[in-house]
């Protein structure tokens, strides 16, 4: 039955793909109002955890902020479509490489540095992918959970590598980065997920006790590369640049946990400084501190 699904989608996700600009966001219009307003797409558990991350918000600015997500979520989707057929010059008009993101990556391609990203569901990340491969020297790895189904999960996988990303399952992370080692690699972590609450970093994130994923750190720190943090910013609709930070460099000498703490902290203020980008829909607190 879902290979009969996946072949009866597959010729409106193409079809979506090719549209221009324009038509596809008057299309997202309407699904923002038909998920909103008719399904009411995950509304609890978006309204739940903006109105949790922004206390100081009175109930109709958090109805503001919930609606501006859902319109923005809409837009994501259909965008992240677009990869199927998008031109690598186009590609890189929608989502540019700042200047000094560039500057740094090509200093550490330079330096012959291979390095870990590390950044959050914030913005475009899936087009923040396409732009690094496209504009830097360094391989670009992305750690990720395959689907269940495996016909979409291809159609993911396909997205994702056609402009020369590769994928890394979550599960073999560290054997995959070791087996690259004589590669000039970047390997992006997606570090904002539910991890398991046992083997977790606690912390206070958007006015909540967190239990935050620690493998970008004890990877960052087996292997001694340098972490980057990387910042998706939203221009204007279907407009964003990518932004980078060098975080840290070895030899990591501080506690446990504060790599895990550094970058949380700046995630969170990505966040905080445009909210309705992040991906609220995301069931980020339901785990609680034993």
């Amino acid at each position: 039955m879902s290979a009969i699904i996946y072949y009866l989608i597959l010729p409106f996700i193409y079809l979506l793909s090719v549209l221009p600009f324009r038509l596809l966001y008057i299309i997202s219009d309407g699904l923002y109002l038909l998920l909103y307003y008719v399904v009411g797409y995950r509304k609890v558990v978006v309204h739940d955890n903006l109105t949790n991350s922004f206390p100081e918000k009175t109930p109709a600015e958090i109805i503001v902020l919930e609606k501006k997500f859902f319109r923005y979520f809409c837009d994501l989707l259909l965008e992240t479509f677009k990869t199927l057929s998008i031109s690598p010059r186009k590609m890189l008009e929608h989502c540019s490489l700042h200047p000094d993101a560039a500057k740094l990556f090509d200093e550490l391609a330079a330096e012959n540095k291979s390095l870990i990203i590390v950044m959050g569901h914030n913005g475009n990340w899936e087009w923040a992918g396409n732009t690094f491969s496209l504009c830097c020297k360094h391989q670009l790895y992305v750690i990720y959970h395959p689907l269940t189904n495996k016909y979409f999960n291809g159609l993911i996988c396909r997205m994702r590598e056609r402009f020369g990303t590769r994928l890394i399952p979550m599960k073999e992370t560290f054997r995959e980065i070791v087996k690259n080692r004589t590669q000039l690699t970047a390997t992006a972590f997606i570090a904002d997920q539910s991890p398991n609450p046992n083997n977790a970093h606690w912390m206070n994130f958007l006015h909540q006790d967190t239990a935050v994923f620690m493998g970008t750190e004890r990877i960052a720190q087996k292997i001694n590369y340098p972490i980057v943090f990387v910042s998706v910013k939203r221009l204007t609709r279907g407009y964003y640049t990518l932004m980078a930070e060098l975080l840290q460099s070895p030899p990591y000498t501080d506690g446990e946990g504060s790599i895990t703490a550094t970058h949380t902290k700046k995630l969170e203020a990505d966040i905080l400084a445009q909210p309705e980008t992040w991906l609220w829909a995301h069931k980020r607190w339901k785990h609680k501190r034993k």
